[in-house]
C-alpha cells in the first residue's frame, strides 16, 4: 500500500491506496486552529496515528506528496506565501520520514494529473474551476466504490438550505491523484 498526500499549511488530504489501485480510505485534517507550522506538524502526526491503523502503517511502501509549488501564480502566491508552504512540506516530509522509515517522494502535480489521464479544461475555455474538474474525475474513478463526499448544508445567504461538498474535498481529491499517479510513475 501506498499514502499520497496533498500538504497545505490550513487542510492537508492523504489517500490510501493499495497496490492494484483501489482507494483504501481517504480523509483530512484541518489546520487552521493551529498557531504555527510546530504546532500544525504535530496536529498531523497526530492525526497520522489515528487515520491509519497499526497494521496500515506496518504496510505502507511508499509516500507520495504532490510537489509544492515552485513559481508565482498572479493573485494566488506571493513569496511569503510560497516560502511558508516550502518550509512546511518540508518539515511535513520530516514527519513521514520518521513515521515510516523512508523517503517521500514529491511528485509534480501537472505530471501527476497527465499520468492518470486527468485533463483540466482552462475555465477561460469554459471550464469549471480546477478542484471540481479534479472531484469530478475522482468521482468517476470511484464509481464501483461506496464512498460519498463529505457535505455540508449552508445555513445563509442566497444558496441557504443547499447541500455542497465541503471544501477540504478538493484537498483528498488532489491526494487521490497523486496516489494514482505514483501507481503509475514509480510501480
Amino acid at each position: 500500500m501506498h499514502l499520497g498526500f496533498d500538504i497545505s499549511t490550513s487542510c492537508t488530504g492523504v489517500c490510501l491506496m493499495d497496490n492494484r489501485g483501489d482507494m483504501v480510505k481517504i480523509g483530512y485534517v484541518k489546520l487552521v486552529r493551529q498557531k504555527n507550522l510546530w504546532e500544525k506538524a504535530d496536529e498531523f502526526k497526530r492525526f497520522i496515528f489515528s487515520f491509519l491503523s497499526d497494521d496500515e502503517r506496518d504496510s505502507i511502501e511508499g509516500i507520495f506528496i504532490e510537489e509544492n509549488l515552485q513559481v508565482f501564480r498572479r493573485g494566488l502566491s506571493s513569496a511569503r506565501t510560497l516560502m511558508t508552504l516550502a518550509k512546511f512540506n518540508g518539515i511535513i516530509c520530516y514527519v513521514l520520514r520518521e513515521i515510516f522509515n523512508m523517503d517521500p517522494i514529491s511528485i509534480n502535480v501537472n505530471e501527476a494529473r497527465k499520468s492518470v489521464g486527468l485533463k483540466i479544461v482552462s475555465q477561460k475555455k469554459g471550464g469549471k474551476p480546477t478542484k471540481e474538474q479534479v472531484i469530478e474525475w475522482v468521482s468517476v474513478q470511484l464509481k464501483g466504490v461506496k464512498y460519498v463526499w463529505p457535505t455540508k448544508i449552508l445555513k445563509s445567504g442566497p444558496r441557504r438550505g443547499q447541500t455542497i461538498l465541503i471544501p477540504e474535498c478538493g484537498d483528498m481529491a488532489d491526494a487521490y491523484v497523486i496516489s494514482s499517479a505514483a501507481l503509475t510513475l514509480y510501480t
